[in-house]
């Protein structure tokens, strides 16, 4: 989708982004990744590698409960070859998290046993959150501080600035607004961050964007759309991405004068739908294609 790789992420926001994050590094003793489930692959930036060159790290699949569990399953074996410390969380509903903070403190033990020799036994660990837009921190640090401290919206770029958070048992939390980049080399992944509401609808093609997903749907995952749209196997056949957005409103009734599908509103559906894992637990970046 060309579109979608043309876009430029507001480059000066970009460059602030990450120095704010570049400069609050020697603030905090470790980094906690929150990527996507659905998109373990598409969810990373590319620069962050760069960015927390150095700081043991964390890698958090959120909302794991939406994703193909035997995708997340193989993603999970890759983090662990990889010998990054990974975990499967779903951050709305907290489920997982008790599990962060002795993974954090296993993975800082050397530290950790350094400041005991040292006599620093109250030293809070201090950890920097980050992650693109609306891949869940803010959810993730309201469930670990115990209440709503951060603005949670279903929509990217709510988080404007560097934030402390106090999570508790020793633990703080280091907000970050959520960094893009610039350009995508691979058009497929904007897009896939695109079905997942990481970039926003109002700059994409939603009607093409929401065909191209329920092809992709059809191909892959065709049970959660026969029940969720009542489609039928002549109906998932179709090659074209519009036709089958068509299909779906006509499933759904959404017809207009002249007996016209409101392909807007199918679009809009489609896509709210997915969002809100209606459609089956689905995987966006299998594992054998996702390197």
């Amino acid at each position: 989708m060309s579109e979608i790789q043309q876009i430029q992420w507001f480059p000066g926001h970009m460059t602030r982004t990450k120095r704010q994050i570049q400069a609050s590094l020697g603030l905090v003793d470790a980094v906690a990744e929150i990527i996507d489930a659905r998109v373990p692959q598409s969810s990373r930036n590319p620069d962050l590698n760069k960015l927390v060159a150095g700081k043991p790290r964390v890698v958090l699949l959120n909302k794991c409960d939406m994703a193909d569990p035997n995708e997340t399953t193989k993603w999970l074996a890759y983090f662990e070859k990889e010998q990054t410390a990974a975990l499967t969380v779903d951050c709305k509903t907290g489920k997982g998290l008790n599990r962060f903070a002795p993974l954090m403190r296993q993975v800082l033990q050397e530290k950790l046993a350094q400041w005991k020799a040292k006599g620093m036994v109250n030293r809070g660990v201090r950890v920097m959150i980050v992650g693109i837009p609306n891949v869940g921190k803010s959810s993730f640090i309201n469930r670990m501080a115990g209440g709503s401290r951060a603005r949670v919206e279903d929509r990217p770029g709510v988080t404007r600035g560097n934030q402390w958070f106090s999570a508790g048992k020793g633990l703080e939390l280091l907000d970050t607004p959520g960094v893009l980049w610039p350009k995508f080399d691979d058009p497929a992944v904007g897009e896939k961050l695109a079905f997942t509401g990481a970039i926003k609808d109002q700059i994409v093609d939603t009607e093409q964007l929401a065909g191209r997903l329920l092809c992709f749907l059809a191909k892959h995952y065709p049970a959660g759309l026969q029940a969720r749209f009542k489609l039928t196997q002549e109906d998932l056949a179709m090659d074209e991405p519009y036709d089958l957005l068509c299909q779906v409103g006509r499933r759904r009734g959404m017809l207009i004068s002249g007996g016209e599908v409101n392909t807007e509103r199918a679009a809009a559906t489609v896509l709210d739908e997915f969002r809100a894992g209606k459609l089956g637990r689905v995987t966006l970046d299998p594992m054998e294609g996702g390197r």
